[in-house]
């Protein structure tokens, strides 16, 4: 069994550059705020197990799409794999819709930056026992959403048992939240995996690279007891498979969750 929480600190990052602007810790500290604008969905993400390893930047940088570069603490890039309960997706106009708003969600993830220093999450695929919501998250969103077959259970430890439609294998995650809470203060490594509010996607017929925001009271993480997990969603996305334990495990009770709508980057870029 694995008791995990990591605290590195996140050295000081230098203002933007001319060419390739990376964001200090007051810009990466703004990219937090609530945006004007008005929200599309609302949702709620309960139950979240984070898993992360760190990787050389070498092994995520050829797998993003043109536009977007790794994100680095101390050098080094993250890959994490999140398992977690959605619940109440809907529109902002509407109620949730039974049967249709809660579901499960595993996905697998880095930490980029768009060429105007940016700071984001570049999802490689988003794993969900819901075919509508995934439908949806791949033709509206342009997210890597994939049909699975998932089944949970939840009292004082957490089971998630996945399995992607069309490949071989299962993940299994058995986890408990552990601990009293505690908020990641700016500079840490759990601020940099944690508190991320812009997704990118990319729309590979017009070459469009998009970006979203999402807003939520800050987590509050926990400790995890881990006593089962799996990398074999790597493996679902061609991606290698780690061998090795996760580098950082926490896991949080969840956030209510503001989403709102894609903007096209594209032109936004600046050109080297």
């Amino acid at each position: 069994m694995l008791i995990m929480s990591g605290a590195k600190t996140l050295a000081k990052n230098p203002d933007y550059t001319h060419e390739r602007p990376v964001p200090n810790l007051s810009a990466r500290i703004e990219n937090c705020m609530r945006p004007k604008a008005s929200p599309l969905m609302y949702q709620s993400w309960e139950q979240l197990l984070f898993l992360h390893w760190e990787v050389p930047s070498s092994s995520v940088s050829g797998l993003l799409p043109p536009g977007l570069r790794v994100d680095l603490f101390e050098g080094k890039a993250w890959i994490g794999i999140v398992p977690f309960f959605m619940k109440n997706v809907r529109p902002r106009f509407l109620p949730p819709l039974p049967g249709l708003s809660n579901f499960i969600e595993l996905n697998v993830r880095t930490y980029v930056l768009d060429e105007l220093g940016v700071p984001g999450v570049w999802f490689f695929s988003l794993d969900a026992n819901q075919p509508l919501a995934c439908t949806l998250g791949r033709n509206l969103f342009k997210l890597a959403y994939c049909d699975a077959e998932i089944q949970a259970s939840h009292d004082d430890w957490i089971d998630v048992r996945a399995r992607r439609r069309g490949h071989s294998g299962s993940a299994h995650y058995r986890y408990q939240i552990d601990g009293p809470p505690s908020i990641s203060k700016p500079g840490t490594l759990e601020f940099f995996l944690l508190e991320r509010y812009v997704l990118f996607c990319f729309c590979q017929k017009k070459g469009l690279l998009k970006r979203g925001r999402v807003h939520h009271a800050p987590y509050h993480y926990h400790r995890a007891n881990l006593e089962n997990y799996s990398t074999i969603p790597l493996i679902w996305n061609g991606q290698q498979k780690i061998l090795e334990d996760p580098h950082h495990v926490c896991a949080s009770r969840g956030v209510a969750v503001s989403i709102f709508g894609l903007e096209c980057i594209k032109n936004q870029i600046r050109m080297n």
